[in-house]
């Protein structure tokens, strides 16, 4: 548990980093969390719960609509937070699942607890306020890419952003994650040489 708080305090540092007062509090907040392969974590149309904070796995957030599609959003995998963020600082029903691709250890932090934190610590509220619009910055980009760069494009600034991604995230979700065919994908990693 130790280690794993310590990880979670060094994001948060290079986030907004707390005063070892407000960082006591904030550490006490976190529960360790482990989930198998393939656990749906947050349902569509249910209200987020938890803040995760991912040590060990690769998760997805992904959309699924009504006509059996399914669009992934993000992957999470250590050291980073993980969850809907939208659905659980809004505490409204979410939009999307958040699912572990693999055997998954977290630690977790309640929504009430830390919205607690938050009204009682301005550095807590400065932190996810920070950590939100950083999410909310590579959103952003990431809808700037899909609209505009071809899938080879898309792929170069995904293995330049994340270079060890192909080997963490099963290629079916990344050709999800971009927007191509798994046929497209693969002939992708065969062409492109980073």
């Amino acid at each position: 548990m130790q280690a794993a708080l310590d990880l979670l305090h060094q994001l948060t540092d290079s986030v907004s980093p707390l005063s070892p007062e407000v960082w006591e509090d904030f550490s006490k907040i976190w529960k360790p969390f482990s989930a198998k392969r393939k656990e749906i974590l947050t349902i569509a149309r249910e209200k987020e719960k938890y803040l995760y904070f991912v040590i060990e796995g690769v998760q997805r957030v992904y959309y699924f609509d009504e006509q059996n599609r399914e669009a992934t959003i993000v992957f999470t995998y250590a050291p980073s937070f993980g969850g809907v963020l939208d659905a659980l600082m809004l505490q409204h029903p979410s939009k999307y699942y958040y699912e572990t691709l693999t055997v998954s250890t977290f630690l977790r932090a309640s929504y009430y607890e830390l919205y607690e934190l938050m009204q009682q610590h301005r550095e807590v509220e400065a932190l996810v306020r920070q950590g939100a619009m950083i999410s909310l910055s590579g959103v952003l980009e990431r809808l700037a890419e899909l609209q505009c760069f071809s899938a080879e494009d898309r792929f170069r600034r995904l293995l330049q952003r994340s270079p060890h991604i192909l080997q963490l995230v099963p290629h079916k979700y990344l050709a999800n994650y971009l927007g191509m065919d798994a046929t497209n994908f693969s002939k992708l990693i065969n062409k492109v040489r980073m």
